[in-house]
């Protein structure tokens, strides 16, 4: 049992009516109660995320990326249909570097499922989210006790930068999930090392597998397993013994058929890796020479995605995520680091776990500002350290609670409602963002109205089908004759992606290539798109009092400019 169990037992038990008040069974028994209760309402907090994504999927936009991942797994299955000798899925711009496990999969459950293709993605990858979850909750509740685990889960459901692309960030949310299944089993694996269970093994193994066989990130976690068996040398042995050395290796060979796993689906479902021994790791490295003409914003400054600032992910984090998640984690680091300097007051082995999370959550971030790589869209490629900082945030929130128990229990109940609250909170704002959860901003920057305009909006163009929408409910009430005839269309300029745009339209609409004389400009806020073209608003798409995109009338103008 946990130092933190302990202090739960002995909170509850303390004080609880009864002439036994103090009896270690009653404490016990009680302690059981609680962990009963709070491990039925992680369930239930895991059945209504299902429910909900089962809800809602179909109200969440097709993104930009999405078509042309969908052909990159059209492109995989018949590269093995035909058998390796069509070569196209090697020359679909760069998707090559990417592991094509989540959109092959997608089409072949397409296959068995009746239900249009990217409706079925957006069901699959919320459903994975709810996964990964599911992960941090475990790890969480692993590390220091059930309410621990379910404080986690609830931070990152509660998370916009999590939830909100769960639908639709289809190689970052299934790589981030794979993640925090890996990180869940590397850790329960350690704990019997240097002879780990077959089924932990097996069980790192696929969801390391899993992580490669759609980013080449995933190569991290191989890395992350040499962390973990350093860290769990026993205390007992000096770090430059024989016998130290003895369990690094002993504990190294028994992962070695988790990595053979994962090499093999790795090779599967991403065959460009497949080609040569060294392409993963110059997959790897290609990631931090992209020089793409992309731009994005931080602070008002834009900024090409090869020039960002060193801080730029860092920032992102301390803006984007609830407040309460980011206090949790820092206070359970603090918490390990004082007690490893003390040398008491948190159980080695949580120490030495906490440590793992830590490295997953921190590591990533802190090569991004060393090596100053390229990024853009805020968190979109870091979504992967969430679940960890949401485990940290479980562990300590958890253990604030505990603490404040053993000064007196009203102290206790009080600091879980606060948590509640500032939790509710959250869940309140998500729940007026949707279907734009992904546009949460903490109060750091004064939330949705102070990043507006100022930091990563609407990056993706989600707005797609609620803008169309607007534009046709204007039609039909100041032109209804026009909109409904067959013979006359009109022309829509859109700042976003041709084929989002399509899907959505009626046939009266049409792309307009050319945005200077279309007949509506259609744009989000995002980098200040909607400026680029001026024209009377018609249509605003808002949350939260805030505009986060806009249709636009063209017409008028041109008229004037036909007649001036």
């Amino acid at each position: 049992m946990t130092d933190l169990a302990r202090e739960t037992v002995d909170d509850y038990g303390a004080g609880w009516p009864g002439k036994a008040d103090n009896s270690f069974l009653r404490r016990t028994m009680h302690a059981m109660a609680l962990r009963d209760r709070y491990d039925l309402a992680s369930l239930l907090l895991l059945a209504a995320l299902v429910g909900l994504v089962i809800a809602t999927f179909r109200d969440y936009a097709v993104t930009n990326d999405e078509w042309i991942q969908h052909r990159y797994g059209e492109l995989i299955l018949a590269y093995y249909k035909s058998g390796f000798t069509d070569r196209a899925v090697f020359e679909l711009d760069n998707l090559y570097l990417y592991g094509g496990l989540f959109d092959s999969a997608a089409i072949l459950i397409g296959h068995l499922v009746p239900m249009d293709i990217y409706n079925l993605r957006h069901l699959l990858c919320g459903l994975i989210g709810v996964g990964g979850l599911a992960a941090a909750m475990a790890t969480a509740r692993m590390i220091a006790g059930a309410r621990a685990g379910l404080i986690a889960g609830v931070a990152l459901a509660v998370c916009g930068s999590w939830y909100g692309t769960m639908f639709h960030h289809s190689k970052d949310i299934p790589l981030a999930a794979a993640m925090a299944g890996a990180l869940y089993f590397l850790i329960r694996a350690a704990r019997d090392l240097p002879n780990p269970k077959p089924r932990h093994i097996v069980g790192f193994g696929l969801t390391t597998g899993a992580a490669l066989g759609i980013k080449v990130l995933g190569l991290l976690l191989v890395g992350y397993v040499g962390v973990m068996i350093l860290l769990s040398i026993p205390a007992s042995m000096p770090l430059a013994s024989r016998e130290a050395r003895r369990f690094v290796w002993a504990s190294f060979i028994r992962f070695v058929p988790a990595l053979a796993i994962a090499y093999v689906i790795m090779i599967v479902t991403w065959p460009w890796s497949a080609l040569s021994p060294l392409n993963p790791i110059r997959g790897l490295f290609s990631f931090g020479e992209f020089h793409y003409n992309i731009r994005t914003v931080l602070d008002g400054t834009v900024y090409r995605m090869a020039t960002i600032p060193r801080l730029y992910v860092p920032i992102y984090i301390l803006i984007k995520l609830p407040l309460l998640m980011l206090a949790g984690a820092m206070l359970a680091m603090a918490v390990a680091l004082k007690s490893s300097i003390a040398g008491s007051g948190m159980d080695r082995r949580v120490r030495v776990e906490v440590a793992m999370v830590a490295f997953a959550a921190i590591f990533p971030v802190l090569c991004e500002v060393v090596a100053h790589g390229p990024a853009f869209c805020g968190l979109r490629h870091f979504l992967f350290v969430l679940p960890p900082i949401a485990v940290l945030a479980g562990i300590g929130l958890d253990r604030a609670v505990a603490r404040l128990a053993l000064m007196r229990r009203g102290f206790g109940i009080a600091a879980l409602a606060v948590v509640v609250a500032g939790f509710g909170w959250n869940g309140v704002t998500l729940y007026r963002l949707h279907p734009y959860e992904y546009l949460v901003f903490n109060p750091l920057v004064g939330g949705l109205a102070g990043a507006s305009r100022r930091y990563a909006m609407d990056y993706w163009f989600t707005i797609m089908p609620e803008a169309v929408d607007g534009l046709e409910a204007y039609l039909d009430r100041t032109e209804p004759t026009l909109a409904r005839d067959p013979r006359h269309s009109y022309s829509v300029a859109i700042c976003g992606e041709r084929s989002a745009f399509l899907r959505k339209a009626k046939p009266h609409l049409h792309w307009a290539e050319v945005w200077e004389t279309a007949d509506f400009f259609i744009a989000p806020t995002h980098m200040n798109c909607d400026r680029d073209i001026q024209g009377d608003v018609v249509f605003t798409v808002r949350r939260l009092n805030v505009p986060i995109g806009f249709v636009k009338d063209q017409r008028p103008r041109l008229r004037n400019r036909r007649t001036g």
